[in-house]
């Protein structure tokens, strides 16, 4: 693999928007990057927020439920919108109701490969038809003041992979920056990510907008050795996040010192993860519906302890706030000291 080092870094922009040295994006994750964890995220070193991905067509159609998403607060900025769709007109009207929301940017979903998403021809069904994707783009881009950026996957399979076209492309449609998932979208979440051609669009002369990488950061180490191999301008961290918002301290940290933060103990995991939930419940006004939005979370705090099934499953099957406090109480009384090791966590 050729090795594109990052010699120096220095200001990454979108729009108004200059973001020092290397920033760490969260990645827009549906069901999951709603406030208190984005909340979380932030306060352990995320430097640029996005919603949850939302529906064009839901938007055109006024659903309140899919506006709720685009609920912005001051913490969050830097922000981005992310919107989908496979109708130009309706992702046009989308990016303008979105922008009365006043996001920092407006993102443009071409890479998630969910069935629910690419049977409609929207996410990365998208890398499909390069053409209407560049037209989809310049015709947002035309539609609204706000920056508008892109995320996106190397191609639909191993045997179509358009990636580097597809960044020119969509730049010469006027977005300011690229994010790219180093899958296709036949592989979704499984094997390993390739950012060779992440390191190809980066390195192609003809593009000048930031590149970001994303996909299977799990540690400041992996950080770096995908930062020095592309040389892109911006990390991106999703899954990876999940049951664990300090990994963005940890990146930074190993960025800036070459040195590997402790791991955590469950003590100090239950703390975050009780602060978490009270931030969610505080948001939520239905208890039971604040402690369902948690189970995803509550799946990846704990990984690896030892004979923990029986106490997983109550985790996940608890309905309200006292009801997971206990159950909490049983994990510190049982495993307090033990101390984690998130850097081998499954990514799935």
């Amino acid at each position: 693999m050729v090795i594109f080092a990052a010699i120096f870094r220095g200001m990454m922009r979108i729009g108004n928007i200059e973001l020092e040295g290397t920033p760490l994006f969260l990645a827009p994750m549906e069901d999951v990057t709603y406030k208190s964890f984005r909340m979380m995220c932030k306060k352990f070193g995320a430097d640029v927020m996005y919603t949850e991905f939302v529906s064009s067509e839901a938007l055109v159609r006024d659903i309140e439920k899919t506006k709720q998403k685009m609920h912005l607060f001051e913490f969050d900025r830097p922000v981005a919108i992310q919107i989908y769709g496979h109708n130009i007109d309706s992702m046009v009207r989308a990016a303008q109701v979105a922008e009365e929301f006043e996001p920092d940017f407006i993102d443009i979903n071409y890479g998630c490969p969910m069935k629910k998403i690419v049977r409609h021809g929207a996410g990365s069904a998208m890398l499909k038809d390069v053409d209407k994707m560049q037209k989809m783009t310049a015709e947002i881009v035309k539609a609204v003041k706000t920056p508008v950026t892109a995320k996106t996957r190397l191609g639909w399979s191993a045997g179509n992979l358009p990636i580097v076209e597809v960044a020119e492309r969509l730049q010469d449609a006027g977005i300011q920056a690229l994010a790219i998932h180093g899958r296709t979208r036949e592989q979704l979440y499984t094997g390993e990510a390739d950012w060779t051609l992440i390191g190809e669009v980066k390195n192609n002369p003809k593009i000048q907008i930031p590149i970001i990488g994303n996909g299977d950061i799990n540690s400041g180490k992996k950080a770096k050795q995908l930062l020095d191999e592309t040389g892109v301008d911006a990390l991106m961290i999703g899954r990876g996040a999940i049951g664990r918002p300090w990994l963005f301290r940890e990146v930074k940290h190993y960025l800036q010192t070459g040195e590997e933060l402790p791991q955590p103990t469950v003590n100090e995991v239950v703390e975050v993860l009780k602060e978490q939930l009270r931030l969610n419940l505080e948001w939520r006004d239905n208890e039971r519906s604040g402690i369902l939005m948690m189970r995803r979370h509550f799946a990846k705090y704990f990984p690896g302890l030892p004979n923990f099934r029986e106490l997983k499953i109550q985790l996940l099957r608890a309905e309200t706030n006292d009801d997971v406090h206990a159950i909490l109480e049983k994990i510190t009384e049982q495993y307090g000291a033990f101390q984690l090791d998130f850097s081998t966590a499954s990514l799935k």
